[in-house]
């Protein structure tokens, strides 16, 4: 199964900025790999919730729609809340 989630690139890093994007219901995320440059990016938590529940989340490549342009990326790393249903951070590798 594939899967898409899109994305908007973040100008604003750090701790302070990544704890107002969950406020506001988005989850930071960074896209990384070798020879490339990492891109931030944000994307709306309700369209992470219930793809990452499956477990081809993980195991296949997701694209990713960066403001118009598509990015096939691997899931690296997810950190969750301790006990809410909740995606705090993402990290991405280029496939």
């Amino acid at each position: 199964m594939s899967y898409t989630i899109n994305a908007v690139t973040r100008t604003e890093i750090g701790k302070g900025s990544s704890r107002r994007l969950r406020h506001a219901g988005k989850v930071p995320a960074v896209i990384y790999g070798p020879g490339k440059e990492p891109v931030s990016i944000k994307f709306e938590h309700k369209d992470i919730i219930n793809i990452q529940l499956n477990d081809d989340f993980y195991t296949t490549d997701l694209t990713v729609s960066i403001e118009g342009k598509e990015v096939k990326v691997r899931v690296k790393a997810i950190q969750r809340h301790a006990f809410k249903q909740l995606v705090e951070h993402i990290d991405f590798m280029f496939a």
